[in-house]
């Protein structure tokens, strides 16, 4: 993080110090996977089928409004800015061998009936 702000020497000084206490660093990596909480997976997938907000929010007992927060995090955990774009990465997602899949994490029909 220092380096790429122009501050090698405090990255060297960092790197030591933290070698000094015995802890390891990391490399780090801007590529962040991208995960959708259980809801928000629900969500995404029921506006990909074609279903309105106040449609989703019927059926989840919840208000439009709320719908409309969730598409918000969902379209931006994913870098999307529609939903016929959501449809095309549930769709991708389905069809390829999961690898970064950031439905992946969660499956609500893998978990079982409904309490």
């Amino acid at each position: 993080m220092f380096v790429a702000m122009g501050a090698g020497g405090f990255a060297g000084r960092a790197e030591r110090e933290l070698h000094a206490t015995g802890e390891q660093v990391r490399k780090r990596t801007t590529d962040t996977p991208v995960q959708l909480t259980a809801r928000e997976t629900q969500i995404a997938r029921l506006a990909a089928d074609g279903q309105s907000n106040p449609e989703i929010a019927a059926q989840l007992f919840m208000s439009p409004r709320t719908v409309e927060y969730h598409l918000h995090k969902v379209f931006t955990k994913l870098a999307i800015s529609s939903r016929h774009q959501l449809y095309g990465v549930l769709v991708g997602h389905r069809n390829e061998k999961p690898r970064r899949d950031p439905l992946a994490r969660v499956r609500p029909e893998a978990d079982g009936p409904a309490r």
